[in-house]
């Protein structure tokens, strides 16, 4: 099995005599090596599967992960083994001592749209600027392990000061509900650990060996849970690349890289160089452009796939007339080469780019598929009416009852709703069941009372119909009984509330195409009832964007989410100064990062690479020149080719591009003629 694995793969996956550190080139095969070593600490050194965990980042990394692991050793081999994320595992720990926290089993965990709405009861407002700089601002303190007293004595400014009296608002009123959010599945474990040394000891005795995939993506509260977790046995694997820190903004702190050289002495570090994925030339300009930034470790990746096709950058005259080039450069290249939409990707710094290209895309007929954008499931509209959706199949969902319960107000005010919850938590039992018992009725004023048993009577009224009357009509009678359209345009703008009714109409619309009786294997299928569409549309938001067949279709995202993935030809667009880099990363003086971003861009190209910038582009309506990126003048100059740049040869440009247009008319006419 370890025949397979190149001199320092094969190191990395022997070495179990104390921390490891794997500094994994992009295209190095780091995730082979991972698995194998799982292979092999269950094989060959004597770790039963259920002493071990390995650690990702996304849902997508684990699933993958376990399968290469299953594909390895035998099924029952990997009894117990745990591969999770960050946020999976911390749940974990959680659903298993919660009571030591003060918190039921069955907590709640609250999305990102919950826990806005919880803030804008707390402010009393609907200002969605102040409430995301708040969120954003506690989401930050969770992740650097700042609770809200601490965030209350180091707050310098009035708006961090205000934040800091939200926070605590905030979790007294999660507390209440029972729930915790995103964060607090990494914060709370480090919490109990700190508290109760007992319980840390019974996981480190439980988790003998860890495996973290990403690592330079930790923020410090995930540090800290690694840190805690393995500070008994010194026995662990992280395995990251330092060019690869994208995500600083987000809570991301490279340095914990270099921490682990301070809080291990004995940390060995072995380096993946050799990388799988692209030709030497992308991989010259790649090492050139990151070799700007300071380097924590040095790591120069190089590769046995041969020289490969020179670098295109192309500038064009705006945004429009980019998104035309890229798109007809495309499609020349898939005429000349014979390849597959899949094999390309577009990609870009911000979502607001791909609007120009997806245009250019469906004018010309081609199939694409966009990442890190906003799912349909994950709009707000969507997500109020399957909360409805999920409390008619599961009563006991709390987040779910808090958001039907306050979308829109039915006169439920965050004093009731404390109230239950501190009710509910004493005696054990969900938001919705609370309602209904008499102790808890006898504490509240008539009309509270009124106005929440109407609701809750309303929800036991469509659990009825759910399983009986056909789908198309519960929903409708539902959308009128909580006036939802109106909702909408009364709290938005005229065009954003047409847009989010839409929105609704078509996933009503999607609901019942889907409830309709079809024929299946060739059996007569029945109607769906609401209910079992309800579990349907849960099991598709978890699973979307997890297809096993990859579409044949050209990739558009952003730089952020196209990490870890490759693509046969790559073109990055909007490369110029302003854009990439960032213009708040030019004022802040965070070019490090963005150069980061522009090596991630490169090094997701297997055999072709083309950069794209424009001389000018619209913002706020004025058209303004602009510069090309300073990441250009840092690829290898012989290794690059300029097509529309003013300071490079024209007469080459037009020459290849009518040779170009050429190949693909002689094309043509050849796919005619057959």
């Amino acid at each position: 099995m370890l025949n397979t694995l190149n001199t320092p793969q094969r190191e990395a996956v022997k070495y179990v005599d104390g921390p490891l550190l794997v500094l994994a080139g992009a295209g190095s095969g780091k995730t082979r090596v991972i698995t194998q070593k799982i292979a092999y600490l269950i094989d060959e050194a004597g770790y039963s599967p259920k002493e071990i965990a390995a650690i990702t980042f996304t849902n997508k990394a684990a699933i993958e992960m376990r399968e290469r692991v299953n594909k390895l050793i035998d099924g029952s081999k990997t009894k117990g083994l745990t591969i999770a994320t960050f946020h999976s595992l911390g749940l974990q720990i959680l659903r298993q001592e919660a009571e030591t926290l003060g918190y039921k089993p069955q907590f709640s965990i609250l999305d990102a749209s919950d826990s806005f709405k919880i803030l804008s009861d707390i402010l009393s407002t609907t200002d969605k600027q102040l409430l995301r700089q708040t969120q954003w601002q506690i989401s930050g303190w969770k992740n650097a392990f700042i609770n809200p007293d601490q965030a209350k004595a180091t707050a310098d400014e009035e708006l961090t000061v205000a934040a800091a009296q939200v926070y605590q608002l905030y979790q007294q009123s999660l507390k209440a509900y029972q729930a915790v959010d995103f964060d607090d599945l990494i914060k709370l474990p480090v919490e109990l650990f700190e508290q109760h040394p007992e319980t840390l000891q019974k996981w480190q005795m439980k988790l003998k060996y860890l495996l973290i995939d990403e690592y330079q993506d930790t923020n410090t509260c995930q540090y800290r849970l690694v840190k805690m977790l393995t500070d008994f046995s010194k026995q662990f694997t992280a395995v990251g690349d330092d060019d690869q820190a994208i995500y600083g903004w987000r809570g991301a702190d490279v340095e914990n890289l270099n921490q682990l050289t301070k809080d291990f002495s004995n940390l060995k570090i072995i380096k993946l160089e050799q990388n799988y994925r692209s030709t030497v030339r992308i991989l010259r300009a790649a090492n050139q452009v990151i070799a700007n930034n300071p380097k924590l470790f040095d790591k120069k990746l190089w590769s046995d796939l041969g020289t490969g096709d020179m670098i295109n950058v192309s500038a064009a005259k705006d945004e429009n007339h980019e998104a035309e080039n890229v798109v007809t450069k495309l499609m020349a290249h898939m005429f000349e080469h014979r390849t597959h939409y899949k094999d390309y990707a577009i990609l870009y710094r911000g979502n607001h780019q791909s609007r120009i290209l997806e245009q250019q895309l469906r004018n010309n007929k081609i199939p694409y598929t966009i990442s890190g954008g906003q799912s349909f499931f994950d709009k707000a509209e969507i997500k109020d009416i399957v909360s409805y959706l999920r409390l008619i199949a599961n009563e006991d969902d709390d987040p779910a009852f808090i958001r039907a319960a306050t979308t829109p107000k039915k006169g439920i005010g965050s004093t009731t709703l404390e109230r239950l919850g501190e009710y509910a938590s004493k005696h054990q039992i969900s938001l919705f069941a609370a309602a209904f018992e008499g102790s808890f009725q006898g504490e509240l004023g008539t009309k509270q009372l009124e106005d929440l048993l109407t609701f809750t009577q309303y929800i036991n009224k469509l659990q009825a119909r759910a399983v009986r009357d056909p789908a198309e009509a519960v929903l409708n009678d539902l959308l009128k009984a909580i006036e939802y359209e109106a909702y909408l345009y009364d709290h938005e703008e005229q065009r954003a509330a047409e847009s989010r009714w839409s929105n609704v109409l078509e996933f009503v619309t999607w609901l019942t195409n889907k409830s309709k009786g079809s024929t299946e294997f060739g059996n007569e299928q029945p109607e769906k009832t609401l209910l079992e569409l309800t579990q349907l549309v849960a099991l598709i938001s978890i699973l979307e964007g997890q297809e096993e067949a990859e579409p044949d279709a050209v990739k558009l995202s952003t730089l952020h989410a196209a990490k870890g993935l490759e693509f046969g030809h790559v073109y990055l667009i909007g490369t110029e100064e302003g854009i990439l880099p960032h213009r708040e990363s030019i004022d802040s003086d965070k070019i490090e990062e963005e150069r980061r971003l522009m090596y991630v861009g490169i090094t997701r190209a297997q055999k072709s690479l083309t950069v794209s910038w424009c001389k000018k582009r619209k913002r706020a309506g004025e058209m303004e020149m602009c510069e090309p990126s300073r990441f250009i003048a840092e690829l290898p100059n012989d290794d690059v080719r300029h097509f529309g740049n003013p300071f490079n040869d024209p007469e080459v440009s037009k020459d290849f591009g009518k040779e170009k247009m050429a190949n693909i008319r002689a094309m043509l006419a050849a796919n005619k003629e057959k």
